[in-house]
């Protein structure tokens, strides 16, 4: 069992950049792959991104590929989105998930959910 909780979403303007944070629980954090995914209002959820259990692999969805970094720190049971040059469609509430072992690109492949943190991207 894992829980999740993001944090450090917020309202800025485009073209800033703002880092999300996902606390991880449980004493097997690194046997996890993680990702990030979002959904904007009446939209489906999406993909952002994934990262492997020991960080070594990372993807992204093309949407965000060149301007957010997923990262994790296994001691510290930490996920991590660095979203840089943010524009007005990236405004959406931002999920982290896991699952076990491997990454993947969809929703329903993550067994762990968090609540989610609202980024809100004015032009």
């Amino acid at each position: 069992q894992v829980q999740l909780v993001e944090s450090g979403g917020g309202l800025v303007q485009a073209g800033d950049s703002l880092r999300l944070s996902c606390a991880a629980s449980g004493r097997t954090f690194s046997t996890y792959a993680m990702g990030w995914f979002r959904q904007a209002p009446g939209k489906e959820r999406e993909f952002v991104a994934t990262i492997s259990m020991l960080g070594g692999t990372t993807s992204y969805a093309d949407s965000v590929e060149g301007r957010f970094t997923i990262s994790r720190d296994n001691a510290k049971n930490m996920v991590y989105l660095q979203m840089n040059s943010l524009k007005p469609e990236d405004t959406a509430l931002y999920y982290c998930a896991a699952r076990q072992r491997f990454t993947s690109s969809r929703d329903g492949a993550y067994d762990y959910w968090g609540q989610g943190t609202q980024v809100t991207v004015s032009s």
